[in-house]
Formats: C-alpha cells, sequence, structure tokens
C-alpha cells in the first residue's frame, strides 16, 4: 500500500460568489483539497492535478472512505514521475462533488441539503473555483497543470480560460467536447439513476433510502467504456463465475457480469447520486470550441503555455482522433505542442494503471 502522504483534507471557504456560467452564483463555496512536496517561496513549483469523473482530492493518499490508495499514488510522490521531493502539488475536489466541495448535498440557507436545487455547473464554473482556490493560497502561475479523462478538459480549460496562470498544460486521454456517444453514455447513467425510486426527485437525503440501485447501473454502464473489448475478453472471455455450468436464470453467470456488479456496488459507498447527475451533465456540456466563437483554435489563441497531449490506441472514449483535434488547434494558432499515442491494453483507464510510458512521458514534459 502506498505511503499515506498528507492529512485530512483542507477545506477552504471561498470569500466571495461564485459567478457561474449558467447566471447564477454560489456562495460561500467550499473546496476541500489536498497538497503535497513544499511550495517553494516564490510559489514557482506548482502543479495543479485536476481528477477525474469519480476520482476526488485523493490523489496520492489514502481515500478515507474505501481505505485504498490515492487515485495516482503510482504517479504522485516522491521520486515518481510528478515528485512530491521537486514539486508542490495541489489537488481539490470539484465543486458538484461529494467529498468536501460544495455540491449538491451541501447546505442551502435553510441547512437542507440543495439536491436539485442545486444550481447547474460546467466545467468552466469548476475551473473557475479551483483558480479562487489558488488565489487564496497565494499562488500565481502553475508550473504545470496536469490531468486526466474530465481532469483533462478541465486542464484545457484552465488553459483556454486563464492562460496566465500555467506555464505546461498536460492533458491526458481526453477531449475538447463530448461527443454525442459520450453523452448518451451519460444519459443512460442518468436515467437510471432518476428511475429509481429511491431517488425520490434527488431529495433522498436523510430518509434512509438512497438511489444506490440506480447509481450502480449509472456506474457499470460507464464502467464498460472505461476498458478496452480485447482487455475485456482478456480479462474475463466468457468464463462462468463460480460455477460449472449456465444457470439459465439471472444470476451472474459469467465473470464480466460479477465484475460490473462489483463496480457498480462499491462506487455507491463512496459517491453521491446527485454529483453525479451534475458533474457527467457538466461534462455533457463541454465544448471549448462553443465557448470561444465556434472555433477551437480561437480558446488558444494567444497561449503562452506549453501542451502535451496524451492518448491510448485502445481509449474508445475519448479516442486518439480527440487529441488530434486539439494538437490541430494549437499548431493552428502556433502554440508549442508535443503529442504521444500510447499502445497499452486497458483503453480509456489506461492513463490510471501501470503504463511506463506513460510515466516517462510525464517525467519528461515536466523536467
Amino acid at each position: 500500500m502506498a505511503p499515506d502522504l498528507a492529512p485530512p483534507s483542507t477545506t477552504l471557504v471561498l470569500d466571495a460568489p461564485l459567478p457561474l456560467d449558467s447566471g447564477q452564483a454560489l456562495e460561500r463555496v467550499e473546496i476541500a483539497y489536498e497538497t503535497y512536496g513544499t511550495l517553494k517561496p516564490d510559489g514557482s513549483n506548482a502543479i495543479l492535478i485536476f481528477h477525474a469523473l469519480t476520482g476526488d482530492q485523493y490523489v496520492a493518499s489514502k481515500h478515507p472512505r474505501t481505505g485504498k490508495p490515492g487515485w495516482w499514488a503510482r504517479m504522485v510522490g516522491p521520486g515518481k514521475p510528478i515528485d512530491t521531493e521537486r514539486f508542490h502539488i495541489v489537488c481539490a475536489n470539484v465543486i458538484g462533488g461529494c467529498l468536501g466541495s460544495t455540491g449538491p448535498a451541501s447546505p442551502d440557507k435553510t441547512g437542507r441539503p440543495q439536491g436539485m436545487g442545486f444550481p447547474v455547473i460546467t466545467v468552466r464554473d469548476m475551473v473557475r473555483a479551483q483558480v479562487a482556490l489558488l488565489d487564496a493560497l497565494g499562488i500565481g502561475k502553475l508550473y504545470a497543470v496536469v490531468g486526466g479523462s474530465m481532469g483533462g478538459m478541465l486542464a484545457l480549460s484552465l488553459a483556454a480560460n486563464f492562460p496566465e496562470r500555467a506555464a505546461r498544460v498536460l492533458a491526458i486521454a481526453t477531449t475538447a467536447r463530448h461527443s454525442a456517444q459520450n453523452i448518451a453514455f451519460h444519459e443512460v447513467g442518468r436515467q437510471a439513476i432518476m428511475a429509481d425510486p429511491n431517488w425520490q426527485s434527488g431529495e433522498y437525503y436523510g430518509t434512509g433510502k438512497a438511489p444506490d440501485s440506480g447509481l450502480a447501473v449509472a456506474r457499470m454502464a460507464a464502467h464498460i467504456t472505461y476498458l478496452s473489448e480485447a482487455g475485456l475478453t482478456e480479462k474475463f472471455g466468457r468464463r462462468l463465475q463460480d460455477r460449472e455450468a449456465k444457470s439459465f436464470g439471472f444470476d451472474a453467470d459469467f465473470q464480466v457480469e460479477s465484475y460490473l456488479r462489483y463496480q457498480g456496488l462499491s462506487f455507491v459507498d463512496r459517491f453521491d447520486a446527485n454529483s453525479y447527475l451534475y458533474i457527467t451533465r457538466a461534462m455533457d456540456y463541454f465544448d471549448l470550441a462553443e465557448e470561444h466563437g465556434g472555433r477551437l483554435a480561437d480558446a488558444f489563441r494567444g497561449t503562452p503555455a506549453r501542451f502535451c497531449l496524451v492518448s491510448f490506441d485502445t481509449d474508445w472514449l475519448y479516442p486518439t482522433s480527440e487529441s488530434r483535434s486539439v494538437v490541430h488547434a494549437l499548431n493552428a494558432v502556433a502554440a508549442p505542442v508535443s503529442f504521444v499515442e500510447l499502445s497499452a491494453p486497458y483503453g480509456h483507464d489506461s492513463f490510471l494503471l501501470d503504463v511506463p510510458a506513460l510515466d516517462r512521458v510525464i517525467k519528461g514534459f515536466l523536467e
């Protein structure tokens, strides 16, 4: 097990309302975050890491609910590609989340959980909140901003909307906008949650009944997109689970069924269903070109940052063509960018797993 690198999360309350793309504003926004390493007096060694959809601020420290190592403990730590002996790492839970930052479970002015009264947020709103966090921490320009999957969207959004805040941008297995297929998968998950009678129109807090079944199905559907067909076939094939013959029923006959059920059930222990609705909606709304007049290159015009884009050849959720479109946009405005497609058998989740080539790319880019 990876060493526990940090104390329990610190929570910061923003001293001003946070404006949202919807035109609303969030008041008294709380942001939970973890830090690792020491910030230089001039603040020149700070790296902000954005987490993925179901991630959190526990990037390299033990998760308080699952007891498992941080979601990128293999990448962040002393002597690792993102070296905490050299860099000061900040990782915060996004707004809309459920691990300490303001989200749908947070109380409204009456003290009741906001539920579906929580405003719809965007990826840019999430970034805006974390830039406010950086301001409060006294961090001006980041040495780098790093993110994979949804975290990569946030990294690109920060580069486009706050170009003066990061000298390097590392975006892994990500996209500049969600495809129709991505939106479709998310909608399946959202409908599974809202069809669960325990969802109660989002007002399930304190009732003793939560839409666990719906959230588990949402997780199962999404998890399929995180893997590759070849990886699934190699890991499970059509092998049966704890039996010699088919049951001719609807129990989990196949190993892959048992695996997905485990993924779904374990997810409900650490995630909030309403947060899943809000965060997936934010991802579906994400369209960096649309935010900048319809031309993706204009999102990066004048950027002073160096970029690195990484994709994986088995990722069908955010395929290499998605990263190439970002690279072409950066090329169009003469921004310095490097790009690599890595070969790995794990599908989209490759950025979280043991892919030594990714370690080398990240370490090299941060040199």
